[in-house]
């Protein structure tokens, strides 16, 4: 695939503390939050969002409309597709005689190296501690991750898989 050249464009937000390392790709309308950081390398196409105190390794990939939550870890090599979420709040409610109230979501993501997300997919951040995917794990779109997942190492996810939250899968 193509690359961009390296550089921030014009357009790009990208917080005063933010890091980012060497050769790194910044497109128009790309946000880099807070204390996040950005690894040697790494794209972020137009429109792609990393939020505060995210972390994305080197020689990653983040195409346009991606949204990176707070504190999500990516190791290296990682391809996330166009309109993929990590790190939304996981799906938890409890009925208190009247309603449903939201259960705070408060845990992170962390992926491995070489892990890719096809377009459209989601990976919920932990209630506490973390969703994992292993390293080499791809997959693909439409795919559903639920809070708390531990997804082993070399998995591939076909298209339209839903892994309900606090699920474990081996290597």
């Amino acid at each position: 695939a193509e690359r961009p050249a390296p550089g921030v464009h014009p357009l790009a937000s990208v917080h005063e503390t933010a890091h980012l390392g060497k050769n790194v790709s910044v497109g128009p309308f790309a946000t880099i939050g807070e204390d996040a950081s950005i690894g040697d390398n790494s794209v972020l196409h137009p429109h792609a969002v990393v939020y505060r105190g995210a972390q994305i390794g080197a020689d990653c990939i983040l195409h346009s409309g991606c949204v990176i939550r707070e504190y999500v870890v990516l190791g290296n090599d990682c391809v996330i597709q166009n309109n993929a979420v990590i790190g939304g709040d996981g799906f938890g409610y409890f009925f208190d005689g009247k309603r449903q109230q939201r259960i705070p979501h408060v845990g992170t993501v962390r992926f491995d190296s070489c892990v890719d997300i096809g377009a459209n997919s989601t990976v919920d951040r932990a209630t506490l501690g973390e969703t994992s995917i292993g390293a080499g794990t791809k997959i693909d779109n439409l795919v559903m991750i639920g809070h708390n997942c531990q997804i082993g190492r070399h998995n591939v996810l076909c298209g339209q898989v839903g892994i309900a939250g606090s699920c474990t899968t081996g290597d």
